[in-house]
């Protein structure tokens, strides 16, 4: 059954994060299953205070991320964890957090000068791919050189990851090429309407750093 509430629908999504079954997630918070699934599946249920911090910790998150108190405000507010250790990634490990996909922050110039706007991407044969809109700011990426950062912030962890890619951009007018992005491309963009112009970004080179605790 598919979840209906907020609360619900972000008690599945972070516990299939952390590769969690139902059962896995009650064990860990020594409830019963069936009332991780009343609430994972009911948006009226109500759990009080003591069951939500319980919750959070088995999911190793907040009490604001389950519920949703966090969504208008910026991750990273919490203070840095001790001993933090600062590591380069690999470029087999940049490649692998590039593909799990979702949403991407992609630099580009501009008449008013460089922006940068998040875009739905998807990974199609190690290029970075997107769809837009003509004459919306990432169309301007076409025939130009751009950078494009994806990240993951922790703050219960004060840990995270950021992956910076760089290439030129290109729009793709192959009406092959565009029918089989259209198939493989993981994601549609969130904004809607009609956005039937693809881009294709060819990385020349892909850095990425961790922060873990």
């Amino acid at each position: 059954m598919t979840p209906k509430g907020d609360l619900g629908r972000r008690l599945v999504a972070r516990r299939l994060a952390l590769g969690l079954s139902r059962e896995e997630t009650a064990d860990r918070a020594g409830m019963a299953p069936s009332y991780v699934a009343h609430l994972e599946q009911h948006a009226d249920a109500v759990p009080g205070r003591g069951a939500l911090l319980t919750l959070a910790a088995a999911l190793e998150t907040t009490v604001s991320a389950l519920t949703g108190g966090d969504a208008e405000v910026p991750p990273g507010r919490e203070q840095a964890g001790r001993a933090p250790e600062f590591t380069e990634l690999s470029r087999a490990e940049c490649a692998e957090l590039l593909s799990s996909h979702g949403v991407g922050r992609l630099a580009v110039a501009t008449e008013l000068g460089p922006t940068i706007v998040p875009v739905n991407y998807s990974v199609v044969d190690d290029a970075i791919v997107f769809r837009t809109a003509r004459g919306a700011t990432p169309s301007l990426a076409d025939g130009c050189p751009v950078a494009f950062e994806v990240d993951r912030i922790d703050d219960v962890f004060s840990q995270g990851w950021s992956v910076l890619a760089r290439g030129y951009a290109r729009t793709v007018t192959d009406l092959g090429e565009k029918r089989r992005l259209a198939e493989r491309a993981r994601s549609k963009p969130w904004a809607g309407g009609r956005r039937d112009l693809w881009v294709r970004i060819e990385p020349y080179a892909v850095t990425g750093r961790r922060i873990a605790v």
